[in-house]
């Protein structure tokens, strides 16, 4: 065995070695499809973690008193209370020619 083919095989072998680093099961590669899947999903938490901010503050002004049940009311339902007077102003339309 020639100093030759020694040399083939060491190339031929860390060329099988590199190709499992890069591209094996455990490789790199595979490392940073993780970490972006990592980051997204982060993202992903801290979005829903001000909505569900949000919503538990919503939550307490609604047990807290009736004010925040009437305005919800008028806003979203347009509700008015009893005694009162609904106007609603239209802005004027622009003549036709």
């Amino acid at each position: 065995m020639g100093l030759k083919s020694i040399l083939v095989i060491l190339v031929v072998l860390f060329s099988l070695l590199q190709y499992r680093l890069w591209f094996g099961t455990g490789g790199l590669l595979r490392l940073w499809q993780i970490n972006q899947s990592v980051a997204a999903q982060k993202l992903e938490n801290s979005k829903l973690q001000e909505r569900n901010l949000a919503l538990e503050a919503e939550v307490i002004d609604l047990k807290r008193g009736l004010g925040a049940v009437e305005e919800r009311a008028r806003s979203e339902l347009g509700m008015i209370k009893e005694g009162e007077t609904f106007v609603q102003v239209v802005p004027p339309s622009k003549a036709v020619k």
